[in-house]
């Protein structure tokens, strides 16, 4: 991510918008690309021009803020201004960035917004890590009945996630290899260009995929997966570019 960091502003008080405004004016690292009165608005547009943060109050009508924060698009991040502290808890349950309570002066807005700076910057490096480690494997070990099996990722068609335990199925195996793993574990180790997770349960080799339907049901394998909501958007973003 560039040193610039788009955002919006959603609050009902228009008094309120412009005072973030004007606070987004005079801090370089943000670029505002919009603002909304309207949380309904606000989540439509987000839709179709996804930013990196949120300024966003969460006491309004019709969507408020907390419900609207479970509904941006992912790598969209969140900072709450809202007159009531007893929000304050609330807001770190959905993963926000920072709370900023009312009236907000410019010391605690700029410290917010350092606090996101900081975040994306940790995000990018690992993101980095990853995907400089999985450019020089093709590989990868699992424990399987106390042994170490070494399994290439072209070999892999899904992995079932099962608890503590997940179930690579492979080509030419007649059974799964089970081993002890958690899902985000084998997430990160596998290259993400060809590997997608697609529910809480199933990561998915993507040119393995023989058929989707029109239910988002992705049949693969000797299994049928339905895509869930919270992976549906990529995988769709996928299917339309490929």
């Amino acid at each position: 991510m560039s040193a610039e960091i788009t955002c919006i502003i959603v609050d009902d008080e228009p008094l309120a918008v412009k005072l973030l405004e004007s606070f987004v004016q005079k801090t370089p690292q943000l670029r505002l690309e919009h603002s909304f009165t309207d949380s309904v608005e606000a989540l439509a547009w987000l839709k179709e021009h996804p930013v990196n943060l949120a300024f966003m109050d969460i006491q309004m009508p019709d969507l408020n803020g907390m419900e609207l924060s479970h509904m941006l698009p992912e790598g969209t991040k969140v900072i709450f201004t809202t007159a009531f502290k007893e929000y304050a808890f609330d807001s770190y349950e959905v993963s926000a960035i920072d709370f900023l309570l009312k009236p907000i002066r410019y010391n605690k807005f700029i410290a917010a917004v350092e606090k996101a700076q900081q975040w994306f910057k940790r995000t990018e490096m690992r993101e980095e890590r990853v995907e400089q480690r999985n450019e020089r494997r093709e590989t990868m070990f699992i424990r399987v009945d106390g042994e170490l099996r070494q399994i290439s990722f072209d070999s892999i068609i899904y992995v079932e996630g099962m608890k503590d335990y997940v179930r690579f199925h492979i080509e030419g195996e007649r059974l799964p290899l089970t081993t002890h793993m958690t899902m985000k574990a084998v997430e990160d180790a596998l290259p993400q260009d060809t590997f997608m997770r697609i529910n809480r349960s199933y990561i998915v080799r993507l040119d393995k995929i023989r058929t989707v339907d029109r239910n988002l049901c992705v049949y693969i394998g000797d299994e049928i997966i339905r895509v869930t909501d919270a992976y549906r958007e990529a995988f769709e973003r996928y299917c339309s570019e490929h």
